[in-house]
């Protein structure tokens, strides 16, 4: 079989639509599924996306819609209608409003709200701080990451610090390998914790939920220092508002230290109850807010610091934990 070379089209111009192509299939695919006729003739592009395609209404044949699944004989034309590669947006700027806390010529602080996401990543390749920040801040685009130093999770909200140069990033870096950059936050844990302490359990990803992450055996160090603030509600709604400090900062190290001790965090939904359980207390997204963050400014040597107050729907739910009989 005679394999048509098609190389993946540049989505990366603004504007860029994708060129169709046209196919008029071999005798060679006959008893083939459309799917696995196409994949064989257009080895630039894997499968899925193929089938993603056909899913879409962008393939027909012989000027018909047909499914993935549809059997080829030889001699239809194909009209294809490539969708743009979505990963093509993770570097775009957008402009996505940003509360900046502090800028000046080294590095910006962001106060993030819940839902954007830090990072382009599967399922979130555009509307990202990164995409926010290449339209704010240009020069950060030659920095790698954008300047991008440590992350919160999507539905975390709080503080972060973004190097607009490479050797404030290389510094800040430095720092938070050495462990000096200062992270405070505002946990809502469930349940009644009766006093602070620390967990000093290692993290890695679950051994079977590979999205997840856990305790485990061989994980990365992790260490998080809490400390109690208030006791709220009452029963199934008992909750502990916790602040929290970092020594490191493993991929959701808070949530997965405080489910390990009994105490999830309220609102989570990867850690906390299963899905249905009678809980008492919801909240829309894990109570997790970053409430302080401290360092040595990378230009001036100064150590500098910073504060965001709860957000109105973190705020909104201690008070109504507060008035709670």
């Amino acid at each position: 079989m005679r394999v048509q070379q098609i190389v993946e089209p540049d989505y990366s111009a603004a504007g860029a639509r994708p060129t169709p192509i046209d196919i008029r299939l071999p005798a060679e695919c006959a008893g083939l599924r459309l799917d696995q006729a196409l994949a064989r003739l257009l080895p630039a592009y894997s499968r899925a996306r193929i089938q993603s395609w056909i899913e879409a209404g962008g393939v027909a044949v012989d000027g018909k819609a047909a499914g993935a699944r549809s059997r080829v004989w030889g001699g239809e034309r194909v009209l294809v209608v490539p969708a743009p590669d979505p990963r093509a947006a993770a570097h775009r700027p957008e402009p996505i409003a940003l509360d900046v806390v502090h800028e000046d010529a080294a590095l910006l602080v962001i106060d993030k709200p819940a839902g954007l996401v830090v990072h382009p990543g599967s399922g979130n390749w555009a509307g990202t701080l990164l995409n926010a920040l290449l339209a704010h801040a240009p020069g950060v685009a030659g920095v790698p990451r954008a300047g991008i130093v440590h992350r919160l999770d999507k539905d975390t909200s709080g503080l972060l610090v973004v190097a607009k140069t490479l050797a404030a990033q290389t510094d800040l870096v430095r720092q938070l390998q050495a462990r000096t950059v200062q992270r405070v936050y505002l946990a809502l844990a469930r349940g009644n914790v009766t006093r602070g302490g620390s967990v000093d359990a290692p993290i890695g990803r679950h051994p079977v939920q590979r999205t997840k992450m856990a305790v485990v055996a061989g994980g990365r160090d992790a260490r998080t220092h809490y400390r109690v603030l208030e006791h709220l509600g009452s029963g199934a709604a008992r909750a502990t508002l916790l602040e929290c400090r970092l020594d490191t900062g493993r991929t959701h190290q808070i949530r997965v230290h405080l489910a390990s001790i009994g105490h999830p965090l309220v609102g989570d939904p990867v850690y906390g109850p299963q899905r249905g359980a009678a809980t008492g207390l919801r909240f829309g997204r894990q109570a997790l807010h970053a409430a302080r963050l401290a360092f040595v400014h990378p230009a001036s040597g100064k150590e500098v610091a910073f504060e965001s107050p709860l957000p109105a729907d973190f705020a909104r739910l201690l008070e109504t934990l507060r008035g709670a009989p």
